[in-house]
């Protein structure tokens, strides 16, 4: 049992077994267990369920806390881990919020009915776990190597957060998507779903043969995945100014995109109300992207501190939204539209 005690990313690697055990567990029980059968789920299920994972995540939080305050938890950069996983995983469900919209367009696109996406986006978990998790130890391995990085991705975060500012929103043209063109071409793909299965066994239609073929649904959580990764870009180097311990970075994106697939049918519902919000998103990307050059020149800012700004700006861009868009039930829902 002595390999348990090895270290693998400045942790031990009992720390890193035991966050992944709950992550599968977590899995087994939402797909084995809650959603044993599909089913669709409704607005009210969909946020007793993120409060769920919500929880899961604020008490993985205060065993954070708990480690930090006897000691046997260290980050590897010296940061307040408690402010910096609660910071990290704020900004990560807030950047979901755009996440949603697209999904709901590739699951629209894909004629995908609602009684399957869910399953769809919880098997998505897994590509997500060891996609972010690549992305993860490649920029810490650059930190490490170039400290100098911390300020291409504070300039990049910064840049992001103005572009969202001035540049207008636009439905991505889903027929011309790489991901899809590349599968198409190189895959043998069903014209229609065969319920939940990913992939099924029919005749060649001119050999007669059977053959391998991918369904719809199978190729919709392929493009998820790559949409998810796009996504990453703006998420993962924003958590890195705040901390670059990689057990905190990964916990903290891998926890708020647990809760997102419970979120994702009530926010595909409610998205229109939320307009709004891109803008407060857009300022605090601006915000980390200073920071991370404050930091990187004059010393580390008030972990505490950057946390109250980040929650407080995201709090009034939510009730800006919410305030703005009452009583809007006009038709701005395309995301229902898409996701039925």
């Amino acid at each position: 049992m002595e390999f348990l005690f090895l270290t693998f990313l400045a942790k031990p690697l009992w720390l890193w077994l035991l966050f992944l055990a709950i992550v599968i567990a977590l899995m087994v029980f939402d797909l084995g267990v809650l959603h044993k059968d599909d089913h669709e789920l409704g607005v009210a299920e969909s946020l007793k369920l993120s409060a769920f994972y919500i929880g899961i995540a604020i008490l993985f939080g205060g065993y954070i806390w708990w480690a930090w305050s006897n000691g046997t938890l260290v980050t590897s950069d010296g940061t307040n881990p408690v402010a910096a996983y609660f910071q990290g995983y704020i900004i990560e469900k807030v950047l979901s919020i755009d996440n949603v919209f697209v999904i709901s367009l590739i699951f629209g696109y894909f004629a995908i009915p609602r009684k399957y996406q869910y399953r769809a986006l919880v098997w998505g978990i897994i590509g997500v776990i060891i996609l972010r998790g690549i992305m993860i130890a490649i920029g810490a391995e650059l930190i490490a190597a170039y400290d100098w990085v911390t300020l291409v991705f504070a300039a990049f975060l910064a840049f992001t957060g103005f572009k969202m500012l001035v540049v207008p929103d636009s439905d991505p043209d889903l027929s011309q998507n790489p991901v899809v063109r590349f599968i198409s071409t190189h895959m043998n793909v069903t014209k229609r779903l065969h319920g939940q299965r990913f992939f099924v066994r029919q005749p060649n239609p001119v050999t007669g043969k059977l053959m391998l073929y991918a369904t719809p649904l199978f190729v919709a959580l392929i493009v998820i995945n790559f949409a998810d990764l796009v996504f990453a870009v703006d998420s993962v180097p924003a958590i890195f100014l705040i901390t670059t311990d990689t057990f905190i970075v990964y916990t903290a994106n891998i926890m708020a995109i647990l809760g997102l697939r419970a979120l994702y049918f009530a926010l595909a519902a409610l998205v229109h109300r939320f307009h709004y919000l891109k803008y407060a998103l857009a300022v605090v990307l601006i915000f980390i992207g200073l920071k991370g050059f404050y930091s990187y020149f004059f010393g580390k800012f008030d972990p505490y501190l950057s946390l109250a700004i980040t929650v407080g700006i995201i709090v009034a861009g939510i009730v800006y939204s919410l305030w703005k868009t009452r009583g809007d039930d006009d038709g701005h829902g395309t995301a229902v539209k898409a996701a039925e």
